[in-house]
């Protein structure tokens, strides 16, 4: 059975991972324009959230517009929203659950294979979490890349990667990481012979038919 130190460094990468997923959900910077034409003006620059869009003057003021339609965005813009929400939500629900079982806890019993199993469910939600966040943010990377390089698409309509994007490739690896850790919680054999079979005083034996002789 793994170790309450590695259970606890497991929760926190975990943890870390799904704090910098809800930033990269929040931050407006998925998408900057490209500047790759020699004729692009560069006095400011455009940012494509989740969420809003921004546009940053080269005197240091920003303007952000909230999408007003939903219906309005892109299939993928639209993916990768549901699957970083769905993420964040699925983060909350495994850190709850991982805090039960961790042997640290008081949480889910005193039952040593009980609260293995629950850390290790932890474990596994931590998993489904930041699969979800990775193909989002891998999704809308391949799109950008996708139109980067498409010939039909202006220059100045070309979007490269910002700094959510990057953000979400890495709490999306910690939350990976952090899971795996709090799954490997799994109890082995021993901790079940020693539940099913607990040492105790020896059982004595039915009195044979010779004994009565």
């Amino acid at each position: 059975m793994a170790n309450s130190g590695l259970q606890l460094l497991g929760f926190a990468l975990a943890l870390l991972g799904w704090i910098a997923t809800l930033v990269a959900t929040i931050m407006p910077q998925w998408q900057m324009s490209s500047y790759a034409g020699d004729s692009i003006i560069t006095a400011q620059a455009i940012y494509r959230g989740l969420w809003m869009e921004c546009v940053w003057q080269s005197t240091g003021q920003i303007q952000c517009k909230v999408y007003d339609s939903v219906l309005a965005l892109s299939s993928s813009l639209q993916a990768t929203r549901a699957l970083m929400v769905v993420s964040l939500v699925l983060g909350v629900i495994a850190t709850g659950v991982a805090t039960m079982g961790m042997k640290c806890t008081r949480c889910g019993g005193d039952d040593k294979v009980v609260k293995a199993r629950i850390a290790m469910g932890g474990g596994i939600v931590f998993l489904v979490s930041g699969l979800a966040s990775l193909i989002a943010c891998s999704w809308i990377g391949n799109q950008i890349v996708s139109n980067f390089y498409n010939v039909n698409i202006p220059v100045n309509s070309k979007y490269e990667f910002g700094s959510a994007i990057f953000i979400g490739w890495a709490g999306a690896a910690l939350v990976l990481l952090g899971g795996g850790l709090l799954s490997c919680s799994c109890p082995g054999k021993d901790a079940y012979s020693k539940r099913r079979y607990p040492q105790g005083k020896p059982v004595s034996k039915p009195p044979s038919a010779k004994e009565y002789v």
